[in-house]
């Protein structure tokens, strides 16, 4: 773990013994366990250019079932106030990650999924990685501010865009990382040669 994850991590259970967890679902553990990897997760992608792609598919491959795990057990009963709701990543943050990424993928960037008409629809691997983070960032550091509607404004925003957002994006871009990873195990037989041509 990075080191200043574990600072961070300290300094929230410091807040957390002065506070009662019991009387406010943004305090549980569930939370606090979302926060730990949505920093890591941030952590890794601000330093993708020294990465290979492999390197990443590899750390992706581990942290997005934790991702959904933990972003599916965030609570769903926190009632946040609008005028708290705050947003960090800028468009140039959020271009410069997604434009080492696809450097970084070439022409494995491109894969294609099923939208909700099930339509193939083609998306970019570098797009959804860079989306997941915006969010994971944009909670993170809203919930380290002070107030406590900032906390629960931010809890309240990542469980609503893992519903309709970055959740159904780790699912999809883990799909392909996975059949990236073991294309030479994967039967052929399993898929059609356009389903192939798309690992």
């Amino acid at each position: 773990m990075h080191f200043f994850t574990m600072f961070f991590l300290r300094f929230v259970q410091i807040f957390f013994t002065m506070t009662n967890p019991q009387d406010n679902p943004v305090l549980s553990r569930q939370v606090l366990e979302m926060i730990t990897v949505a920093h890591e997760y941030c952590l890794f992608f601000e330093q993708a250019e020294k990465y290979s792609a492999h390197d990443i598919f590899s750390y992706f491959q581990k942290i997005a079932p934790l991702l959904y795990l933990k972003g599916a057990m965030l609570p769903t009963e926190i009632e946040a106030e609008p005028e708290y709701m705050e947003r960090f990543v800028t468009e140039e943050q959020w271009e410069g990650i997604f434009k080492i990424l696809r450097e970084k993928f070439g022409d494995e960037d491109v894969y294609y999924v099923h939208d909700h008409n099930y339509d193939t629809e083609e998306v970019s691997l570098a797009d959804n990685l860079a989306d997941i983070y915006q969010d994971m960032k944009d909670f993170v550091l809203l919930y380290q501010k002070a107030p406590l509607p900032s906390k629960e404004c931010a809890v309240a925003e990542l469980q609503k865009l893992f519903e309709n957002h970055w959740g159904l994006r780790v699912l999809q871009a883990l799909s392909y990382v996975h059949g990236k990873i073991y294309r030479d195990s994967i039967d052929p037989e399993l898929f059609s040669d356009e389903d192939l041509s798309d690992l």
